[in-house]
């Protein structure tokens, strides 16, 4: 018999299932039910590889990986079930020098968050790992806390912890429909009979986006294969061998029952279950296919000789979890308030018990803990569900795996879905297009007889000049973008007013016509979005916010605005073009285009006016995000194209030119200005992000986080972002360390060369006592570069050019 009643379900009896249930004990929760439509483990956790790394592009990924290799070191022990912990430490290899670069950028990331890395010789690294050969490596590293599990066995000790706290597992129900009410669901059918609950959780994994499609949710998760192969015993292995990376040959390796197990990522993997999966698919396999794994097996082969002449136990070929960008899918679904997902693990064991953990808080706590917007299903919209789109990125993630991680790293499968009208024109000019959620974007334009093509280094891209050209004619003329990709949203109702008091911390209560840079955030004060709103009518805001966070701004909104018919939110996105026109000639640029005045006294900062450039109806908003005299054109689609002819028209004689995203990164440096998601995000307050300055204090009313931001106003803040500056241009990114009297203290969030300025500027958080130190310096790629630091901006600080 299965209860009719839980607080808590969660589907799925995979290692993620068994660690949420688990961490929902450990956090007090008794009444859970687990269902599982087989049996624990069976689907992809029991054949998956079993490997532990910790080490993140990020402290907070990182963090959740450490987590699950904590948790599993100490579960046989709290559990009396063996999981198979092996503890042996993880090596890396480089086997180019780009891939050496990128290793040493990794160890400046640990070293910024005070994880254990340690770049070792080659000797050092043979010594580790005897079956070595070693020519042709460049060098290696070594993370002593890494390991190796069963995953099988480390699941059923998840599930008996859980079952040792309170919870109930249930094997071989299978859930056939989800019951809701609005943005709730209230329980589940399965095969058995229903089952009422107060939280649902989808950890189906293969089966994640068909349990989500009961609700009506479009999830951007499916399947792909997934190969590795065991050998024979291999005399002369060390008991203490420890798992072994070779990105560059696209393999991993580790100790299995006296021989080795080792597998890949290689180009075009097949998709498993595209129109579905069996129901009743349990532990089972698929054909192994030896002439996809080829490839892999000769560069194993080249790199540990051993395996040229050790037997062949078996080729495991299962299907595994995965995303449409490859990184794991968790958080409250869009669109409901109790349904939660944690799905598309690619590398599920490792994660799970950190995932775990952040997913029981999420649910008991309503947060995290933790940033995890590289996971969130909010990152993800209608459009990443598509199989057209999720399969070819699902492939490209998995072959991508091990490729190098390159700063601004774009895309390729399942391009050109979401186009400007300006899409063709900008190609002609040059453009060199990247992509944000689905949109084709200009990221920068070839030269005049140069390339026009991304090829990607650590050091210096081919674009660089490129980008400084029009960095300077944003600083010296005028220059237009398309920022069509905007996310756009019009708040309307009698009720409007009063909810964006609460929802947002600046005052929102302004005359219509005032644009108003504002953050809201959540209980704790964290930035949970960073936003224009511009007061269109008594009743009406427009709210614009980043191309990929529309999705999760919305269900911010949702999930605070009043459910009583007093507010409407609708997406205007795909109905309007947005065209960015900046420089110290834009108002020449302007008037010229318009027989509407926008002279400073007549069109001041930070207000909105409607406008008509030659025959269109424009939005036009004076707001700037690179620190120069400029608007926000917002345009009907259809009159798109129109205006910017008009503006190039009317632009020729005064140097207009063309310019991308990619100076928008330079430009926005130069003024202190921030990005959601790196040096904003909800670990971060206003406060500490020296936002203080959109804090209505005095406003008549209450907002979400206020309390929280009062308690730092009245205690002080615990970290706050500092700027910092390179002489010259350096090799900067972000993720490099901060560094005072040699010790690290900080981690770079946001990085990259301030043309106007000649400098490479960066920004980290700092706690209190480092903040009035002197000696700092930047940690990149190895090397030590004198860093000053900076209150103001580097540029304008006194902001005379944006007022003009």
């Amino acid at each position: 018999m299965i209860p009719s009643q839980a607080e808590i379900v969660i589907v799925g009896g995979g290692a993620v299932g068994c660690a949420v249930a688990y961490q929902l004990a450990k956090l007090g929760k008794r009444d859970v039910l687990l269902l599982e439509k087989s049996g624990l483990t069976q689907g992809s956790t029991w054949h998956a590889a079993g490997l532990i790394g910790q080490l993140r592009s990020s402290r907070n990924l990182t963090r959740m990986m450490q987590t699950s290799a904590k948790l599993y070191a100490a579960l046989e022990k709290e559990t009396g079930q063996a999981t198979g912990w092996r503890g042996v430490g993880s090596l890396r290899v480089a086997a180019s020098q780009e891939r050496w670069l990128e290793i040493k950028r990794m160890a400046t990331t640990a070293k910024s968050f005070g994880f254990e890395l340690h770049l070792v010789s080659l000797a050092e690294a043979r010594k580790l790992f005897p079956p070595l050969n070693p020519n042709g490596i460049v060098g290696a590293a070594l993370v002593p806390s890494d390991g190796y599990v069963n995953p099988a066995d480390v699941t059923q000790a998840l599930a008996k912890g859980a079952r040792n706290g309170g919870v109930k597992i249930r094997e071989g129900v299978c859930v056939t429909g989800i019951l809701r009410d609005g943005r709730r669901v209230t329980g589940v059918e399965t095969d058995q009979g229903a089952i009422n609950c107060d939280v649902l959780v989808n950890c189906a994994g293969m089966w994640g986006c068909e349990i989500a499609a009961m609700a009506g949710v479009k999830l951007a998760a499916g399947a792909v294969e997934h190969q590795y192969l065991i050998t024979d015993k291999i005399g002369g292995l060390p008991p203490d061998l420890p798992t072994f990376r070779d990105p560059d040959g696209r393999f991993y390796v580790k100790p299995e029952v006296g021989g080795l197990a080792f597998g890949g990522w290689e180009d075009n993997t097949k998709p498993f279950g595209k129109g579905g999966i069996r129901k009743d698919w349990g532990a089972e396999l698929l054909q192994p296919d030896f002439d996809r794994f080829e490839a892999l097996a000769t560069q194993a082969q080249h790199r540990i000789p051993a395996l040229q002449t050790a037997g062949v136990k078996t080729l495991i070929n299962g299907p595994i979890p995965i995303s449409a960008d490859g990184e794991p899918v968790m958080g409250l679904s869009p669109g409901f308030d109790n349904f939660y997902i944690a799905c598309g693990f690619t590398s599920g064991i490792a994660a799970a018990g950190g995932a775990g953990l952040a997913m029981a808080r999420w649910i008991v706590e309503g947060d995290p803990g933790m940033n995890l917007w590289a996971f969130d299903v909010l990152r993800f919209g209608d459009y990443h569900a598509a199989p057209e789109v999720l399969y070819p990125r699902a492939i490209e993630a998995y072959a991508n795996y091990y490729t190098v991680a390159w700063p601004s790293h774009e895309q390729h499968a399942a391009r050109g879905g979401r186009r400007s009208p300006l899409y063709d024109t900008l190609k002609r000019a040059g453009a060199v297009y990247g992509q944000k959620f689905g949109w084709e974007r200009a990221n920068w334009f070839g030269l005049p007889g140069g390339e026009a093509a991304d090829k990607p280094s650590f050091i210096r891209p081919n674009w660089f000049d490129a980008v400084g050209a029009e960095h300077r004619a944003v600083r010296e003329r005028a220059a237009m973008f398309d920022m069509t990709s905007f996310s756009k949203v019009e708040i309307s109702g009698p009720g409007v007013a009063s909810a964006l008091q609460r929802l947002c911390c600046n005052d929102m209560e302004r005359p219509p016509g005032t644009v108003i840079y504002t953050q809201m955030l959540n209980e704790r004060g964290g930035i949970e979005a960073d936003v224009t709103v511009t007061r269109l009518e008594h009743d009406l805001y427009y709210f614009v916010t980043g191309s990929a966070f529309g999705v999760h701004d919305r269900a911010h909104l949702a999930r605070y605005l009043p459910r009583d018919g007093s507010v409407a939110v609708r997406d205007v996105t795909s109905s309007r073009a947005v065209i960015g026109l900046y420089g110290p000639r834009a108002r020449d640029v302007l008037q010229q285009a318009t027989g509407d005045a926008v002279d400073n006294d007549s069109f001041p900062y930070m207000r909105a006016r409607q406008i008509r450039v030659g025959q269109a109806p424009v939005l036009a908003l004076r707001v700037t995000y690179v620190g120069e005299l400029g608007w926000e054109l917002h345009v009907p689609m259809e009159y798109a194209q129109h205006v910017c002819e008009t503006l190039w028209a009317e632009g020729a004689k005064h140097g207009l030119a063309n310019a991308g995203y990619r100076a928008i990164s330079s430009l926005r440096l130069e003024k202190q200005y921030l990005y959601w998601g790196a040096d904003l995000s909800p670990d971060y307050t206003p406060l500490e992000a020296g936002l203080s300055f959109c804090v209505a204090w005095k406003k008549n009313a209450d907002f979400v986080g206020r309390a929280a931001l009062e308690k730092q106003k009245r205690w002080g803040v615990k970290q706050k972002l500092c700027w910092f500056s390179l002489p010259g241009e350096k090799p900067v990114h972000g993720g490099e360390a901060i560094l005072s009297g040699g010790k690290a203290i900080g981690l770079v969030t946001s990085a990259g060369y301030g043309y106007s300025v000649g400098k490479s500027i960066l920004c980290g958080y700092l706690t209190p006592e480092h903040w009035s130190a002197s000696n700092f310096e930047i940690e990149a790629f190895g090397e030590h570069h004198a860093a000053t630091r900076h209150d103001k901006a580097l540029y304008d600080p006194e902001r005379k050019k944006i007022l003009a």
